[in-house]
C-alpha cells in the first residue's frame, strides 16, 4: 500500500517507515501536520498513518481537515498521550483505526488488513 507517516519524531518516524517499507509499503514521511496536508493536496496514498501529539497543528485538526476534503480515506491514529476528549473527537470524525504507540508495530499489519479488506469490498471489480 502506499502510506503518509505524519509523525514529527525523527527517529520514531525512520523506524516506522523502515518497518512499513520492510513490509512492503511505499512511505512517505513528514513531520508536521502542514507538511502532510499540503502532500495530501497532490497525492492520495491508500491510508493515512497520524501521531496526535503534532506540533502547531495536532492529529485531531489534522484529521479534521482531511475528513473535509476525503472523508473515505481511511486514517490511521498512533497515540501514547492522546486526551480522552480527542480519542473521542477522533471517532466522531471517522478515524479509521487507533492504534496505542507501544502496539503500532505489532498491531499495524492487523489495522492495514482490515482497510484493504474494506477496500476490495467497496471495489467493484
Amino acid at each position: 500500500m502506499k502510506l503518509l507517516l505524519i509523525e514529527d519524531d525523527e527517529r520514531v518516524a525512520q523506524v516506522l517507515a523502515e518497518a512499513f517499507r520492510a513490509d512492503g509499503h511505499e512511505t512517505t514521511v513528514r513531520h508536521t501536520g502542514e507538511d502532510g496536508l499540503a502532500y495530501l493536496r497532490h497525492d492520495r496514498p491508500d491510508a493515512v498513518v497520524l501521531d496526535v501529539r503534532l506540533p502547531e497543528l495536532n492529529g485531531v485538526a489534522v484529521l479534521r481537515q482531511i475528513r473535509s476534503t476525503d472523508p473515505e480515506l481511511p486514517v490511521i491514529i498512533m497515540t501514547g498521550l492522546a486526551t480522552l476528549g480527542e480519542i473521542a473527537e477522533a471517532r466522531r470524525l471517522g478515524v479509521t483505526e487507533i492504534i496505542e504507540k507501544p502496539e503500532v508495530l505489532k498491531r499495524f499489519s492487523e489495522a492495514l488488513s482490515r482497510i484493504e479488506s474494506r477496500r476490495r469490498g467497496q471495489d467493484p471489480t
